[in-house]
């Protein structure tokens, strides 16, 4: 099914720069739900903001949520090409589906920007940040995206933002359902699910396989030509316990693997295995209306290899968190202690500092949190101190307000702190240097959100200063010596976005327009890999029994270092989507992305998709 490529150019989007934008912000926390459905029994709930369940329209940070019907129809193979299309976000990928990829949230770096996937930290002690070609986009049901600085809620790295993605809890009676998908570069993809609950016992189980046969990872001269394929597969098993009233067990166990070529010579067959494991067992009891604690254990387990050039690197880390919520009238006090372990372990031709590596470090952290509403205006507080074993004490914390000065319209603005410590790899790895410090920062944005009915508009408004910022430079006290890391200085990430969704002659709109201006301070150069203008643009209708849509995505030029001398240039995507019910529980799905087949670059000489069809047929028993 391989279509042909093409390298036109496409006219940039971001001229069209009056379009606001559509963000699905109404999250549905499904795993709080319950807390707060006597009361809210019609408003959304998220979690992302305080770690706590609270309406969506109170919410005082920048939130978007994609749920289940928005990751099928996206069509995408990794969250990460679907974290792509929302406000604030960029990512860029060295090759194909299985490939190191970052995620860039208002300009912050991958390492800073915290996930978690069912409340389970998913981090790697190599080059920090999650490891997203690791992550089963098919087991995820809903992904809370928030934007802006969450240190003084979840602690180190959370510098850029938050990403919380949530497994499917099973509901009522048992219900099969199965998928299939195939597409460009013979790809296919195959999912079965069984879940159901009686209101006591609920359990959710799923497992998924895929493969293609994918494009070239790298397009220089120097590079292997051939294609570099992926195959992966992942299991996932989540049950519940409503033991008594108002409390609760869940356990989860996910596992995903990930195989993918990649091109580092230009003979060999260069492959990398990624391996993701995550469990989770927590507690969560109601002791009044006013009165709510949880606590979890979980532990992730991230393995990266690469052959025949032998290289491998496992991360290991374990959280512990207890918290306890009281709700007094208008009030809300939270407090909580948390605890987290990390272990590396690394194979590769220099490692001489395996021992330091294997014995890990831990981190403590206590939090207090206070929310008061006071008729049209709302305040907030947080406050965390961390103890590293390694550099001691920091303390972080938040402050915002916000000002419903009319019925459709709040205002709202904040400050906060943050930090993030260097990786187990940064420091004692091959290209480590002990003595690197902590990155801080100080970040300042103001809001303003209108919603009435189904439509809704917002704009954001942002300063985030870093400073002591990590880089991977040139020579230094490292064993390696010719290339180390360093603390370089400062970073200012600055921008606006705007973004908002409404109904127009039947067709549902949304679409989003982010200027940021993402610099080193030392230097005046805009930062590696992150443009300074995006613009989305989609729509939705139904006509003759089918769902239609159309998306529209542009990026501007970027520079693929931070020495601004490799320019990226700008691009722009459509995509289009069809679907309809063939039976009750029966879904047929035809997606085309790229349709201008726009030969483009996310980081120089690294090879993308061009125009890909995906036919896909759901099942759901009724």
């Amino acid at each position: 099914m391989s279509l042909s490529r093409k390298s036109r150019p496409a006219r940039s989007l971001a001229r069209a720069a009056g379009v606001l934008s559509l963000v699905p912000v109404a999250a549905m926390a499904q795993d709080q739900m319950v807390a707060l459905a006597s009361t809210q029994p019609m408003e959304a709930v998220v979690v992302s903001a305080t770690r706590s369940p609270q309406p969506r329209s109170s919410v005082l940070a920048d939130v978007s949520v994609i749920e289940r019907d928005e990751i099928e129809r996206a069509g995408v193979f990794s969250v990460a090409d679907l974290l792509a299309r929302q406000p604030g976000v960029q990512i860029s990928r060295n090759g194909g589906v299985g490939n190191n990829t970052s995620v860039y949230i208002r300009g912050a770096e991958n390492r800073q920007v915290a996930v978690y996937l069912d409340g389970v930290r998913v981090d790697s002690q190599t080059s920090g940040g999650a490891m997203w070609e690791q992550i089963p986009i098919e087991q995820i049901e809903r992904i809370e995206v928030l934007r802006g600085p969450g240190a003084a809620v979840y602690g180190s790295d959370a510098i850029g933002g938050v990403v919380q993605l949530f497994t499917k809890r099973g509901a009522g009676p048992m219900r099969a359902s199965a998928s299939l998908s195939a597409g460009t570069y013979n790809t296919r993809q195959g999912q079965v699910s069984l879940s159901g609950g009686d209101g006591a016992v609920d359990y959710s189980l799923s497992a998924s396989h895929g493969r293609s046969d994918g494009f070239s990872a790298k397009t220089d001269a120097g590079s292997n030509p051939d294609a570099d394929g992926w195959q992966r597969g992942s299991l996932l098993a989540r049950v519940g316990w409503a033991f008594a009233p108002g409390h609760r067990l869940d356990a989860t166990l996910q596992g995903s693997h990930v195989r993918a070529g990649y091109d580092a010579s230009k003979t060999l067959d260069d492959v990398a295995r990624h391996e993701l494991r995550t469990a989770a067992l927590s507690w969560q009891g109601r002791w009044s209306e006013t009165s709510e604690s949880r606590v979890q254990l979980g532990e992730t387990n991230s393995v990266y290899e690469l052959q025949p050039s032998y290289y491998r690197a496992e991360t290991t880390l374990r959280d512990f968190l207890a918290q306890h919520e009281l709700r007094l009238g208008s009030q809300r006090v939270t407090v909580a202690v948390e605890r987290r372990e990390d272990k590396l372990d690394l194979v590769s031709p220099t490692t001489k500092v395996m021992p330091v590596l294997r014995d890990g470090r831990f981190q403590n952290g206590v939090m207090a949190g206070w929310r008061g509403d006071f008729g049209a205006h709302s305040l907030q507080v947080h406050a965390r101190h961390d103890h590293d074993s390694e550099f001691g004490g920091k303390s972080t914390g938040s402050l915002a307000w916000g000002w419903r000065f009319a019925p459709q319209w709040r205002a709202s603005a904040s400050a906060a702190t943050t930090f993030r410590v260097p990786t187990l790899y940064q420091r004692f790895g091959p290209y480590g240097v002990s003595t690197l410090v902590p990155e801080s920062g100080h970040n300042v944005e103001l809001g303003l959100r209108w919603a009435e009915g189904g439509s809704e508009a917002g704009a954001t408004v942002w300063r985030n200063d870093v400073d002591n910022l990590i880089n991977f430079g040139g020579a230094g006290p490292c064993p390696n010596k010719t290339s180390c890391y360093a603390n370089v200085g400062s970073a200012r990430l600055e921008g606006l976005t705007l973004d908002g969704r409404t109904r127009l002659a039947g067709m549902s709109l949304r679409g989003s327009l982010d200027l940021n201006n993402p610099t080193n301070q030392d230097t005046g150069r805009q930062l590696a890999r992150r443009a300074k203008q995006v613009a989305t643009l989609g729509a939705d209708t139904a006509w003759g029994g089918w769902n239609l849509g159309a998306e529209v995505q542009t990026v501007g030029a970027r520079f693929d270092k931070e020495d601004n001398l490799q320019r990226l240039g700008g691009f722009t995507l459509f995509n289009l989507v069809a679907s309809r019910s063939l039976v009750p529980g029966l879904e047929l799905q035809a997606r085309v992305d790229n349709l201008a087949d726009k030969a483009y670059e996310t980081a120089r000489f690294y090879g993308t998709a061009g125009r890909t069809l995906l036919v896909s047929l759901r099942w759901t028993q009724q």
